[in-house]
């Protein structure tokens, strides 16, 4: 993957022409690397995963961004991807029409930690069309109590809500439009925007257990809405909820670097074992370089994504090979080579409500009640993890 190669043939041509790194060539056919490949599955690059993740965390800790949801004990975005889509070469695929599930080889779960910028979890799903319930349970599974958790509408359901409140989580997530809810208390209200308690579900037949916090504001036009389990807006404010919540698309962001940057679709193959290598591989690479960023905008006094990660993709190789420290280099001359520049990340602005303007919530507040889950709101039974 770091040679970028698109076929496995390419390696077969490095070992038998070439040789790895001081390994000298060996005669072995194409076959014999792909049979080999596929035996020893992913485990050895697992392994390689995790050991360098744990690596990883320790040089990390000094630039994670504690600052973010300071109340919170860790902070991830949880969502899913695709993978790229079989290329119709084959007789047997050109007669399915050009959407057809069965050109998709899967998709990978994640679970990213925003403050670190490091996947904390992957696990992958031969069926691409999985509900994204299914694997949500098994991916938090691990998580320290007062973790704090991002998820887009895919995830979006009572009993799931009130699941990782039970667990001690701290979650934020969009309200699902045509959701319904009770007033239970206002902290603030002045036209559109609001700040209040609210029962999602006002019908017997499908109603949450917690009491959770409605958050809305109108931003360019658009009337944006969210719901979470931090019921106190001293805690959590408006605007440091919006804010929070806008970090989401720090997953999308991560996916699109192993998809697009990395070439995450580049290797295909007939056994899922040689697919996933590529998988573990990637992921791999990304770890370090997101790391990288992170150290870099530390040192620079930057955020992580004044720096760009698609040079850093282009340019860390090229320092490395010439005996650089890409760290330094990027540190020192970032700005001036445009690695470092302002982010173009869309910043959502929410009204910064005074605590004074804020009812307090009345004593004696019934905040949990007897649940009743509609089954479009249940999270079907977990699957096993890859790591």
């Amino acid at each position: 993957m770091l040679h970028g190669f698109s076929s496995h043939l390419a390696l077969w041509r490095l070992l038998t022409a070439r040789g790895l790194w001081r390994f000298p060539r060996v005669a072995i056919s194409d076959q014999a690397l792909y049979h080999r490949l596929a035996r020893d599955g992913t485990a050895p690059l697992e392994r390689l995963f995790r050991r360098i993740s744990a690596l990883l965390a320790d040089r990390l800790a000094p630039y994670a961004a504690t600052a973010l949801a300071a109340f919170a004990s860790g902070v991830y975005a949880l969502d899913e991807t695709t993978l790229d889509r079989v290329a119709r070469l084959l007789p047997a695929l050109r007669a399915l029409p050009a959407g057809a599930a069965a050109l998709l080889p899967g998709k990978l779960a994640g679970l990213f930690d925003l403050r670190r910028q490091q996947w904390a979890r992957v696990e992958y799903q031969a069926d691409p069309q999985q509900n994204e319930k299914v694997a949500a349970r098994a991916m938090v599974a691990d998580l320290p109590a007062g973790s704090l958790i991002l998820a887009d509408l895919g995830y979006f359901g009572f009993q799931w809500f009130d699941d990782l409140t039970d667990a001690l989580h701290w979650w934020v997530s969009r309200l699902r439009g045509k959701t319904s809810y009770t007033l239970i208390h206002t902290f603030y209200r002045h036209g559109d925007t609001l700040d209040a308690l609210v029962w999602l579900g006002a019908h017997r037949a499908d109603r949450a257990k917690h009491a959770v916090r409605l958050v809305q504001f109108r931003h360019n036009g658009a009337l944006r809405r969210y719901v979470t389990n931090v019921l106190d807006p001293a805690v959590l404010p408006m605007a440091d909820l919006a804010r929070l919540y806008a970090r989401r698309w720090d997953i999308e962001l991560a996916f699109n670097l192993v998809k697009t940057h990395l070439g995450l679709h580049l290797l295909w193959g007939s056994k899922p074992a040689v697919v996933l290598q590529q998988v573990w591989a990637v992921f791999t690479i990304a770890q370090v370089l997101q790391a990288l960023r992170l150290e870099i905008a530390g040192k620079a006094g930057v955020d992580p994504y004044e720096v760009s990660l698609p040079l850093l993709v282009e340019y860390l190789p090229f320092f490395a090979a010439r005996g650089l420290d890409p760290v330094r280099v990027v540190v020192e001359q970032g700005r001036a080579l445009r690695l470092i520049r302002p982010s173009s990340r869309i910043v959502i602005a929410a009204p910064s409500i005074p605590p004074g303007a804020l009812c307090p919530r009345p004593p004696g507040l019934t905040l949990v009640r007897v649940p009743r889950y509609a089954q479009r709101h249940c999270c079907p039974r977990a699957a096993p993890a890859l790591a």
